[in-house]
């Protein structure tokens, strides 16, 4: 078992989050090295269910990417959505949350 501590911060603010259903330790694995890889991404929050387990981060194009590579390499269905979070008040641009839903083919 790899050491992950380096990829988690206690900060509150998410951008996404990765759902993973069921939970599968190859697959949370395979994201928890995704994210070691990135210098900047982290987890801010994991909240595990009786139906899997929920990621947050702070990055959304990586989810979205880490939800591309999951289905390439596990074959299960994916689902992306988007939830309207704020405005940014500098672009004035919509801020969104991200959420990556892969469900794996039993």
């Amino acid at each position: 078992m790899r050491n992950y501590s380096n990829i988690y911060t206690k900060d509150q603010a998410y951008r996404a989050i990765i759902q993973l259903r069921p939970m599968n330790d190859k697959v949370y694995d395979y994201v928890l090295d995704l994210i070691e890889k990135r210098n900047d991404c982290f987890i801010n929050k994991e909240e595990k269910l009786k139906t899997g387990i929920d990621i947050y981060i702070n990055n959304n194009s990586f989810a979205v990417a880490i939800g591309k590579k999951l289905k390439d390499k596990f074959k299960g269905t994916l689902k992306l959505s988007r939830k309207l979070h704020s405005r940014d008040r500098v672009a004035s641009k919509p801020l969104y949350r991200v959420t990556v839903c892969f469900r794996l083919n039993q």
